[in-house]
């Protein structure tokens, strides 16, 4: 990689142990990909919660704060896998609970905002077009790159943090104007009706192209006025079930107000449609072993106080059934905004279960399976469906109102 002198001078140790262990590991990643040099990053967010990154991780980040790492942009975390609040109710493990505070200390040690959340473009600082930043998270990634025209790779936790801490990151992948460029054309013929029906859009066109590198151009869907909400869902369906890190949509993103301005001109690699039959056999795709729910989660991303909001409307004056869990997530942002106009008071009378600053993969899921013995999982998400069956679970995704009349019935109607 060509060094900065500043580089040069970082790796040489004159600023500190911390900042140049980061940027060691930076430029280990730069190198592997390429990378001619470093860029400016605006801002870092890194998953940091101990389901994932478990006893190693938390001593990485342990060892940096020892080191004295501070972080010289801001600097934001995803999820922790406990709520506080709710832990003892729903049965997680204490040990899980001290992981996590110590994992919180040895992060605002570092000068971290323990802002546990992966929405962080919604409620903490949203990106800007051309801005480059530094992010993890498959879904705060694919927002920023494709919605709001910033730059960032998927980038790993300990190397998210390094670029806290150096405030630059290896210029390579979707920081280069010839990777943003589109690769495949999808002809969009279904109209999505919900938030849920562009979570399984992005499932249907996710199964199909499945490649970081590639980059689809969804061609079709301007008319449709798709809002934050709307894309929210759908980008974080395609980085689940194909581990894109963009997408345009012409007519409606920023890179891509034409087919020709979204390919640079060149023509697509590939091209395909996707019907109105392909969003029901993405929902039908997802078979229930019965028809009674164990749970119903309203999860990944985190809800916004919008979808709060109409979650309590739909549960307003019914009442879940004794024998099925319902749980929705959302940040700590989120959930005092909602608790003070009272959404949130009206999902607990309905008995549904607030779980604030987490998100329920990440809650320990594999251990709360087998404390309740809870295998049918009902949910509005299809990228919480996909990661969910690795955990043993019997996964269906459904549109949200069919969630919620099952989470009332007991019972799943199709």
């Amino acid at each position: 990689m060509n060094l900065s002198p500043d580089d040069q001078a970082i790796l040489g140790g004159e600023a500190g142990p911390a900042v140049r262990r980061a940027l060691a590991m930076q430029r280990s990643v730069g190198e592997f990909f390429d990378a001619l040099d470093f860029v400016p990053v605006a801002s870092a967010h890194m998953m940091a919660e101990i389901e994932s990154m478990g006893e190693a991780g938390l001593r990485f980040v342990e060892a940096m704060a020892e080191l004295g790492a501070q972080v010289r942009v801001p600097t934001t975390c995803n999820p922790r896998s406990v709520d506080p609040a709710i832990w003892r109710d729903l049965g997680q493990d204490e040990a899980q609970v001290v992981s996590e505070e110590r994992l919180t200390r040895a992060l605002e040690a570092c000068g971290v905002a323990v802002a546990n959340t992966c929405i962080n473009y919604q409620t903490i600082q949203p990106p800007r077009f051309g801005e480059h930043h530094a992010w993890g998270d498959t879904g705060t990634v694919i927002f920023a790159n494709s919605v709001a025209g910033a730059r960032t790779n998927f980038e790993g936790g300990p190397v998210a943090l390094a670029a806290g801490i150096t405030g630059r990151t290896a210029r390579y992948g979707y920081h280069l104007d010839e990777q943003r460029r589109g690769t495949v054309l999808v002809d969009v013929t279904a109209a999505p009706r919900s938030r849920a029906d562009w979570s399984a859009l992005g499932c249907a066109i996710g199964r199909k192209v499945s490649d970081y590198w590639q980059v689809p151009v969804l061609d079709g869907l301007a008319a449709l006025r798709p809002t934050s909400e709307d894309l929210k869902h759908l980008g974080a369906a395609l980085a689940s079930y194909g581990s894109l890190a963009m997408f345009h949509m012409v007519g409606v993103t920023p890179e891509a107000p034409t087919v020709a301005a979204a390919f640079d001109g060149a023509p697509p690699s590939r091209r395909f449609a996707i019907a109105p039959r392909d969003i029901d056999d993405t929902y039908r795709s997802f078979v229930a072993e019965r028809e009674k729910p164990d749970l119903v989660v309203f999860s990944a991303p985190q809800y916004s106080l919008f979808e709060l909001r109409d979650l309590a409307n739909a549960l307003r004056g019914r009442r879940v059934q004794a024998d099925v869990t319902l749980i929705v997530t959302t940040n700590d942002q989120n959930c005092a905004l909602a608790e003070k106009l009272g959404y949130l008071a009206t999902i607990r009378r309905a008995g549904g279960i607030v779980a604030a600053g987490t998100c329920f993969y990440l809650m320990t899921p594999r251990e709360l399976r087998e404390k309740h013995g809870w295998r049918v999982i009902l949910t509005d998400s299809s990228k919480l469906a996909n990661i969910i069956a690795g955990y043993d679970y019997n996964p269906v995704f459904r549109p949200t109102e069919v969630c919620i009349d099952a989470a009332v019935t007991g019972r799943l109607a199709w």
